[in-house]
């Protein structure tokens, strides 16, 4: 099911809000599971027996780890629950990738091919598998104790706001929310809840949705005729796609946790205004980039490494894995790559130049963000670096078959004005009042307005176009 969506605006979401505010504290957990197996089974009922199978199994071997004395059989107990997530991530995920190009590579050799039947990749299993492995660690680690309750941990893993993509929250986070939330639990934050869900909506309907079309329209052209002029326009639009459909997923999945009294961290802090790659990182996606740094960056040595060489090699081995977490193509390895390249160069040198540019050295940032998108665009090697020539050379194009219509042109300046919004400091008032500070009745007014302006327009919206997929829901 898909938050901008007609089923879950209209039916699902407010009658799950309903028998929600309705039951008694006692069953309010009840309500969100029962919700949440509902919401996953609706678009992939298969899958949703993978999900409960393999929190069973984690519930009783993390118990079972925690409580046994000998330190070779909790690692012996770590290593097979590591082993039963990763290789279900790594079964249902990368099967294919490497089957491919084993395949290719045995074809090359004159040889047969493997027979493979292709295998469907279970919707949000990189979140929700991150999220099992923060646990299982974290408990290993002697962060958190287990928990006594299987529903409890159940009901984490699946909680549907952030089951199908994020933000990765680890479980320390949100534990004290799964047995209290009467701090957040009120008529205040139930409407800024409602607030930040519509915002998202708008971010996702009205702008990500067509940036997306057209993207799709552009890179679907032959490469050979593509204009210098409509590639740029290409990447452009998809590099404004992803950031305001994966930002207004977060926007609507943080909105609803609210209305329900979770409070979840950000996601997004202004991604395009940053004044470096290290950053941009800093600021996009920071769930996943939390977790990087927890789970692989720190264990690899981290910053605390002898040489630079070894701390160069860490960055870059984290943004490699990024970059494969993402997906199961060679244009994401090479996307991973790509990041972790810069981040090095920044390291090296490139960090004291741009410092001294100030929140100028946003354009440097930008513009290297945009091309790595290219490549986790197409996924694949030779199409983005065809796609690239025809950005950096002098083409006319051939055939005429895209132009940029009035209401691209008007939401591309959108997009644009949004994404750099926060440059001014002015800004950033206005942004910090609408999502962070105390709400005062004139501002619920205003609020309130918009958010039904939002609904009627995106409904509208929602109902005419065809186009309406989440980016990260594939990974």
């Amino acid at each position: 099911m898909v938050f901008s969506s007609i089923s879950f605006i209209f039916y699902f979401l407010p009658l799950f809000l309903l028998l929600y505010f309705l039951v008694g504290q006692k069953y309010k957990n009840t309500v969100i599971l029962i919700g949440s197996i509902f919401f996953y089974a609706w678009g992939a009922p298969r899958f949703i027996f993978v999900i409960l199978g393999t929190t069973v199994v984690d519930f009783y071997v993390v118990r079972t780890m925690d409580a046994a004395e000998s330190r070779r059989k909790r690692i012996a107990l770590l290593v097979l629950s590591l082993s039963i997530n990763l290789g279900l991530l790594f079964y249902f995920k990368y099967s294919n990738f490497f089957v491919d190009n084993l395949n290719y590579l045995l074809h090359s050799l004159g040889t047969g091919e493997l027979k493979w039947a292709k295998i469907l990749l279970p919707i949000g299993i990189s979140f929700y598998t991150f999220e099992t492995l923060t646990y299982v660690i974290d408990v290993y680690r002697r962060i958190h104790r287990p928990l006594k309750n299987f529903w409890d941990y159940q009901l984490y893993i699946i909680l549907f706001p952030k089951l199908i993509a994020g933000p990765i929250i680890r479980y320390h986070d949100i534990a004290d929310q799964i047995y209290d939330r009467s701090a957040y639990e009120t008529s205040e934050y139930r409407l800024r809840g409602m607030y930040r869900f519509f915002l998202g909506l708008g971010k996702k309907v009205l702008i990500a949705n067509v940036m997306g079309a057209n993207a799709d329209a552009i890179f679907g052209l032959p490469t050979q005729e593509l204009s210098t002029g409509t590639a740029w326009l290409g990447a452009l639009s998809y590099t404004f796609q992803i950031y305001f459909d994966f930002s207004g997923y977060t926007d609507m999945a943080i909105g609803i946790a609210l209305m329900m009294g979770f409070r979840f961290p950000e996601n997004f802090n202004n991604p395009y205004t940053a004044v470096s790659i290290t950053d941009f990182w800093r600021r996009w996606h920071i769930s996943l980039g939390s977790w990087m740094r927890n789970y692989l960056y720190i264990p690899l040595g981290g910053n605390k490494v002898k040489t630079k060489g070894r701390l160069y090699l860490n960055l870059w081995l984290v943004f490699l894995a990024s970059g494969l977490w993402h997906g199961a193509a060679w244009g994401f390895i090479i996307w991973g790559a790509y990041h972790g390249l810069f981040l090095v160069i920044e390291r090296s040198f490139l960090s004291k130049w741009l410092a001294k540019l100030g929140k100028l050295s946003f354009v440097y940032t930008f513009f290297i963000v945009m091309i790595g998108w290219v490549f986790f665009r197409l996924e694949h090697f030779g199409p983005s670096v065809q796609f690239l020539r025809r950005m950096f050379g002098n083409y006319a194009g051939v055939g005429n078959t895209w132009y940029a219509d009035k209401e691209f042109i008007c939401l591309m300046v959108v997009a644009a004005f949004f994404s750099f919004f926060t440059l001014a400091p002015v800004g950033q008032r206005i942004q910090d009042k609408v999502y962070h500070a105390d709400y005062t009745m004139r501002r619920h007014y205003l609020m309130a307005f918009a958010t039904l302006l939002l609904c009627v327009v995106c409904a509208g919206r929602i109902t005419t176009a065809s186009f309406n997929p989440f980016i990260y829901f594939r990974f």
